[in-house]
């Protein structure tokens, strides 16, 4: 069954009700298929009103759905055909971060991103999507690959922010995190990103610093969770919420900051309602955005990559 977020409460009741006389329909002779029709429509109208008008907070909360389309799902349903490569060729494969050969839609690219998992079991294996310094360097060596060959880079965007553990930063997280970003805007082939999830901090600009950068309609992209602001500046994360608007981290806020470029539409109700079609229209801007940067010299690309992260206020 569909989980419900905290201020989807009202929707949830009306979806319960819903099953109940549908329940009640199946077992008697009683006719309620029209009041079954009225409570349906008043739902979809209420789902409809309350995603038209989510706060930064909620918005936050859609995008860490436990059923939200993780980069399994992307690229069960993105690529024709999908070679998983492991490893930083240094110390360990980290799970975190995937990535490997693929062919979207005929082109062939190299697709990296975030893996969060979906059940306990998976999330315990990819670290909630946290990558810890191998992780960053097995993107960077994915990369290096990508550019010897002449094969655009496709990165999906889904972290809470880099593993903040001990045994990271003994690793050199902040190192990797910082060459993971430059390599990405060194790269002379076409490269896109786009924040699919959360977008938290030095973990997602690793391998978003891309020639376009893309959000989903419900993603959230920012420099820290709005906890960790709220704990900062209010000694409190019950101010979260606060600290969600203050920040600006929605994809229409950041469109207009032109710190991405491009938003993705989702489905009503978000991607986990109807994980196919976001994964299609997402497909379709992958595409659309590839078209685009088809043909650029690698010179021209590094320029382009360089001139559009300097105009960032």
């Amino acid at each position: 069954m569909l989980t419900f977020l905290d201020f989807e409460k009202p929707i949830a009741e009306l979806d319960s009700r819903v099953a109940e006389l549908k329940d009640t329909a199946r077992g008697g002779d009683l006719d309620i298929d029209h009041e079954i029709e009225r409570l349906e429509a008043k739902s979809a109208r209420m789902l409809k009103d309350t995603y038209s008008h989510l706060t930064p907070w909620q918005k936050t909360q859609v995008a860490r759905h436990p059923e939200r389309p993780h980069f399994r799902d992307y690229v069960a349903g993105l690529a024709d055909e999908f070679v998983p490569l492991a490893g930083d060729r240094a110390f360990a494969d980290d799970q975190a971060i995937l990535g490997g050969l693929a062919r979207i839609d005929g082109r062939k690219v190299m697709l990296i991103g975030h893996e969060k998992g979906s059940d306990t079991t998976s999330r315990l294996k990819h670290n909630f999507g946290m990558a810890k310094p191998e992780g960053y360097r097995k993107a960077i060596r994915l990369m290096d690959l990508a550019d010897r060959f002449g094969l655009p880079v496709i990165s999906l965007v889904d972290t809470p922010g880099a593993f903040p553990g001990v045994q990271a930063e003994e690793r050199g997280q902040a190192e990797a995190i910082a060459r993971s970003t430059e390599r990405g805007l060194a790269l002379g082939v076409p490269s896109i990103a786009a924040v699919v999830g959360e977008g938290g901090s030095g973990g997602a600009i690793a391998i978003a610093a891309a020639s376009r950068v893309l959000m989903l309609e419900h993603a959230v992209y920012s420099v820290i969770s709005p906890e960790g602001c709220a704990s900062i500046l209010w000694r409190t994360a019950d101010k979260a919420a606060d600290a969600a608007e203050a920040m600006r981290i929605t994809a229409a806020d950041l469109l207009s900051l032109k710190v991405i470029d491009r938003i993705v539409p989702e489905p009503l109700g978000g991607a986990h309602r109807a994980p196919a079609e976001a994964i299609a229209n997402l497909k379709v801007a992958i595409v659309e955005e590839l078209d685009l940067l088809a043909g650029k010299s690698p010179d021209q690309l590094r320029t382009a990559r360089r001139e559009k992260f300097l105009a960032i206020a």
